[in-house]
């Protein structure tokens, strides 16, 4: 109602008119369109086909994954998959390969990470400086991380071979062993020779992160540390860290949680053996299921998807921080 006053002081109220119904219009002028049932229905026909793929390949086998660990499933007997609970759990605890596999799993992850780390933060300071033929050396060390981890499995196979490997070759050249060194086949050193290809193909992966979180330190910061007489050691320990320690944090906790999932290495090299001194949960897990013991395997699995969302809630925590912090 609009009340409006004529010429002779009277008041008088006439009903505002209902503007048409039509589209809304936001804040910034903007044509909001409405919503209604066969939009919705519209958007629906358009998401089905990206939901239908994700549960047919996803959820569906994670889910019968999953149940199967609660099942007496054997390829030797189907016949016979009854429930027995958490019997697989209490197998794969109870067996005697259990603590070698996750001690060599924590030698895997630490042995690995700490190299990685520091030889890709390295090679990021030096990728960092401008020099000639700069974009060839840095298309050089990113290759690697382009290839398949298992092709570097086998690669790094042949040449820790203990006949015509490239490795012994070289190293009785210098005169530091007299006779081949088994290396994939001893004990002692398979594990070794695994790590070391493992730090060689995810130096890549640090010097790519670390080079970008670089990028983002203002130069004026280490003017000032240049005229207040700060040396080099002095501007990346108390500015160079400092301003980037949120990135390392999150970066090195994204690789420790690939790292922890990353069979390929070992099995392109050694397969989990010589007597499982290689072997890691995930491998383990494979040479489980190729023995027919699916219900035991993926008993494996869940503990390792377990053990993996730990790291993930921590890895989002970090994620939730950095934001508050910018």
């Amino acid at each position: 109602m609009t009340t409006t006053t004529d010429e002779a002081g009277r008041t008088q109220q006439r009903a505002t008119p209902t503007p048409p119904a039509g589209p809304s219009r936001t804040a910034g002028g903007r044509r909001r369109r409405t919503f209604t049932v066969r939009r919705g229905f519209g958007l629906l026909a358009f998401l089905a086909p990206a939901f239908i793929f994700v549960a047919i390949f996803i959820y569906y086998p994670m889910i019968a994954g999953s149940q199967m660990a609660f099942r007496n499933w054997n390829l030797a007997n189907l016949t016979d998959t009854s429930w027995v609970g958490f019997a697989n759990f209490l197998a794969v605890f109870a067996d005697p390969a259990f603590g070698k596999v996750v001690a060599n799993t924590v030698l895997w992850v630490v042995a690995s990470i700490v190299p990685q780390f520091v030889i890709g933060f390295g090679i990021a300071l030096w990728l960092r400086r401008k020099f000639r033929f700069r974009g060839l050396y840095q298309a050089m060390i990113f290759f690697p991380w382009a290839i398949s981890g298992f092709l570097i499995g086998i690669l790094f196979r042949w040449m820790f071979n203990s006949e015509f490997g490239v490795i012994n070759d070289l190293l009785q050249k210098v005169g530091l062993i007299d006779t081949p060194i088994p290396w994939l086949a001893d004990p002692n050193t398979a594990m070794f020779a695994v790590i070391v290809a493992n730090v060689w193909y995810g130096v890549t992966f640090f010097a790519i992160m670390i080079l970008a979180a670089l990028q983002s330190v203002p130069e004026d910061l280490f003017e000032a540390a240049a005229l207040d007489g700060a040396g080099k050691a002095r501007m990346l320990f108390q500015i160079t860290i400092p301003y980037i320690r949120t990135t390392l944090a999150l970066t090195v906790l994204l690789r420790v949680i690939w790292i922890f999932n990353f069979p390929d290495i070992i099995y392109g090299m050694t397969g989990g053996g010589p007597a499982n001194q290689t072997h890691i949960l995930t491998t383990w897990m494979i040479a489980t299921t190729q023995r027919g013991d699916y219900g035991r395997a993926s008993a494996i699995g869940l503990i390792v998807v377990a053990i993996l969302l730990v790291f993930t809630a921590f890895y989002l925590l970090s994620m939730r921080e950095k934001k508050v912090k910018a």
